[in-house]
C-alpha cells in the first residue's frame, strides 16, 4: 500500500463504523494561549471534550498534521539522528465525544490492523497504565480485560504515569491510555530477547504505533483532577511509522512518504542516500524540516524573532546549517525541494498547492539571510572550539555562544548540535546568564526589537580617528533596530574615523555622506564591533544603495 492508499484506508474504515470524516486543522495554532502548535489530533477539539460547545457529530475521524518541537513534546533533536521521530507529522485518528469508550475504540483498533491490514498479530503488544497513588489513580483493569480478549497475557504490559497516562500539556484534557507496540525484529533475533522487554526502551524496532487515549479528567491550573463531562475516546496513530509498517521498512524514510524528496535532495546535491551516514542524517533532517516549513507557511505561520516564528526560523535554520555542511549547499536549494512536496501531499492538503508560490519565496528569504552570516558564524565555532581544545577543556564559553546568537543568530540548539558532532558541549549557565542581561537591557530600553545580522562582506573595522577626520568607507554588516515605534539601523563599516564617547566625555557629531544626503550618526558599541546607528526609512535605505555595492563618505566634525 502507498502512503496515500493507507491514509484513505484508514479514515473509510472509521466511517464505516459511523465516524465524521473530517479535515485537519491548522498545524499553527492562533486562538489558543495554552499552544502553539498543533501539538495531538484532539487539539482542535479541545473545546467539545471540555463541553464549552456541542459536538458536530459524537464520531469524528482524520489525519490530522501535528508538530512537535517545543515544550512537553519535542522531538526536535533526535530528529535525522534515528529512524522514526518526526517535527511535523500525522496523526491518524478516531473521536468519541460520549458515546463509546474502551471496549469499542480496543475492538475496532485490533479490526483495523489484524483484519484490515493484515499485520501479524504475534507481533503486537499493548501497554496499560499501572496507577499512580499519589493521585488517587487505580490500575486501568478496564482496558486489560479487553485486551485480554485478543492478546496472551504476556502480550499486555504495565506502564508507568509517563508512558500511559496522556495529558495534552500542563492542564487540560487527559487520562489513562493504551499504546499498541509492534516488533519489527528478524525472528532470530525475537528468539533471544521477548518483544515485551524492549517496549518503551527506545529499540527503533519495537515502536509504539497507535495510542488510544480514554479520556476521563480534566488538569486543572492546580493540578487537581476532574471529571470530565463525558468520557471521551482520542487515539492517535503514527502515520509515518504506519507507512514503514506497511511497506516492509525499517526506517520511516525509506517509505514513500520521504523517498520521493530525498531522491531530488539527492539530485540537488549530488549525494546518494545510504552512502554516508553524515549525509544520509542531513539528507533526513532536511527531508523532514522541509515539510514542518512548508505546512507552517501555508497556515499562516512566517518565520521570525519570537513565538511561533522563532520556532519555524530555528527549524530552517537547523536544516540550512545540515545542508550546508554536509551536503555542500552554499546557496539556497531548499525552496527548489517544494514542487516534489506538493506533488506528493498537495491532493490530501489542498493548502501545499495553494499557498506554494508564497512557501517557496519565504523559504528562499530565509536560505538567503541565513547563508550570508552562516560561514562567517561557523568560522568563528570552529575557532572557539579550537581555543577551548587547546586549552585542554570540552565546554566552550556561554558568553561566546551568546554571541553567535546574538551577532549571526546561531540559536542555542544549533551551536550546541555542532559542538555535540565535535565531542564539546557548552556552558548552557553562562548563555543563560548573557541572555538575561539581553533581556533587562531590552526592558530598559523599551522593548527594543533587532533583526538579524545581514552580513555584505566580510572584515573587521580599522579605526582610522587618529590621524583623519573624514574617510571613505564600505558597509560589511547591518541590521535593523525598532524601538518606540521608530526605526533605526546598525551598521558595521570596514574602515571608521568614528569612536563612541566615553564616560564624562562630550560627544562628537558624526554624518554619513552620499551624493543623496547627510545623516547624522550616533556611535555605539555592539560587543567587540563598532556599530553606527541612525533613522531611517526603507524607502531611503534603498535609495542610499544598502546593497553594499555603492561607496560612503564618512566625516566627523566637532
Amino acid at each position: 500500500m502507498t502512503a496515500n492508499e493507507i491514509r484513505d484506508s484508514f479514515v473509510k474504515f472509521f466511517e464505516s463504523k459511523g465516524h465524521l470524516i473530517v479535515p485537519s486543522a491548522p498545524m499553527v495554532i492562533k486562538d489558543d494561549p495554552t499552544l502553539m502548535f498543533t501539538n495531538a489530533g484532539m487539539n482542535q477539539f479541545k473545546d467539545i471534550i471540555l463541553g464549552n460547545r456541542p459536538a458536530t457529530s459524537k464520531r469524528c475521524t482524520d489525519s490530522q498534521k501535528c508538530l512537535r518541537v517545543s515544550g512537553k513534546h519535542n522531538d526536535l533533536e533526535e530528529v535525522g539522528h534515528d529512524t522514526y521521530h518526526h517535527t511535523m507529522f500525522e496523526m491518524l485518528g478516531n473521536w468519541s465525544f460520549g458515546d463509546y469508550f474502551k471496549k469499542e475504540a480496543i475492538g475496532w483498533a485490533w479490526e483495523y490492523l489484524v483484519d484490515v491490514l493484515k499485520i501479524n498479530k504475534e507481533n503486537l503488544y499493548a501497554t496499560v497504565f499501572e496507577g499512580a497513588p499519589e493521585e488517587g489513580l487505580e490500575r486501568d483493569n478496564e482496558a486489560a480485560s479487553y485486551w485480554e480478549q485478543y492478546l496472551p497475557a504476556d502480550h499486555i504490559i504495565n506502564g508507568n504515569k509517563h508512558d500511559n497516562f496522556w495529558e495534552m500539556g500542563a492542564t487540560g484534557p487527559c487520562g489513562p491510555c493504551s499504546e499498541i507496540h509492534i516488533d519489527l525484529r528478524p525472528e532470530e533475533e525475537k528468539k533471544k530477547v521477548p518483544g515485551r522487554d524492549l517496549v518503551n526502551k527506545d529499540n527503533p524496532l519495537v515502536i509504539e504505533i497507535w495510542n488510544l487515549v480514554f479520556m476521563q479528567y480534566n488538569r486543572k491550573a492546580d493540578q487537581s483532577l476532574e471529571p470530565l463531562p463525558a468520557k471521551v475516546i482520542d487515539t492517535g496513530m503514527g502515520f509515518e511509522r504506519l507507512c514503514a509498517v506497511m511497506q516492509g521498512k525499517r526506517s520511516n524514510y525509506d517509505t514513500d512518504v520521504f523517498q520521493p524528496i530525498i531522491k531530488v535532495i539527492g539530485e540537488l546535491s549530488g549525494c546518494r542516500y545510504g552512502e554516508d551516514p553524515k549525509k544520509d542524517v542531513a539528507m533526513r533532517v532536511v527531508a523532514d524540516h522541509l515539510r514542518t516549513i512548508a505546512f507552517s507557511i501555508a497556515d499562516g505561520q512566517l518565520p521570525g524573532n519570537a513565538k511561533a516564528g522563532y520556532v519555524i526560523r530555528r527549524i530552517l535554520r537547523r536544516a540550512v546549517r545540515y545542508a550546508y555542511t554536509f551536503l555542500g549547499q552554499k546557496e539556497a536549494f531548499m525552496y527548489k525541494l517544494l514542487p516534489v512536496l506538493v506533488q506528493e501531499m498537495g491532493k490530501s492538503y489542498p493548502e501545499l498547492e495553494a499557498q506554494k508560490v508564497l512557501i517557496s519565496k519565504v523559504i528562499k528569504e530565509e536560505e538567503d539571510s541565513f547563508l550570508r552570516t552562516l560561514d562567517t558564524g561557523i568560522r568563528m565555532l570552529d575557532r572557539v572550539m579550537a581555543e577551548t581544545k587547546a586549552a585542554g577543556k570540552h565546554v566552550i564559553d556561554g558568553v561566546e555562544a551568546f554571541t553567535l546568537f546574538d551577532t549571526y543568530g546561531f540559536p542555542l540548539d544549533l551551536t550546541e548540535l555542532i559542538c555535540r558532532e565535535n565531542g564539546m558541549e557548552v556552558d548552557e549557565k553562562a548563555f543563560d546568564v548573557e541572555m538575561q542581561k539581553q533581556k533587562e537591557r531590552a526592558r530598559n530600553a523599551a522593548a527594543v526589537e533587532t533583526g538579524d545580522w545581514v552580513v555584505l562582506a566580510e572584515g573587521e573595522t580599522e579605526f582610522k580617528g587618529w590621524d583623519y577626520t573624514e574617510y571613505e568607507c564600505h558597509i560589511l554588516r547591518y541590521r535593523k533596530v525598532t524601538q518606540k515605534k521608530q526605526t533605526f539601523y546598525q551598521i558595521v563599516l570596514d574602515y571608521t574615523p568614528f569612536y563612541a564617547e566615553m564616560v564624562g566625555q562630550v560627544g562628537y557629531r558624526f554624518l554619513l555622506c552620499s551624493e543623496f544626503e547627510n545623516i547624522e550618526i550616533l556611535v555605539t558599541k555592539t560587543g567587540k564591533q563598532p556599530a553606527c546607528a541612525y533613522r531611517q526609512d526603507f524607502a531611503s535605505t534603498s535609495r542610499c544603495g544598502f546593497h553594499g555595492l555603492c561607496r560612503h563618505r564618512f566625516a566627523r566634525r566637532q
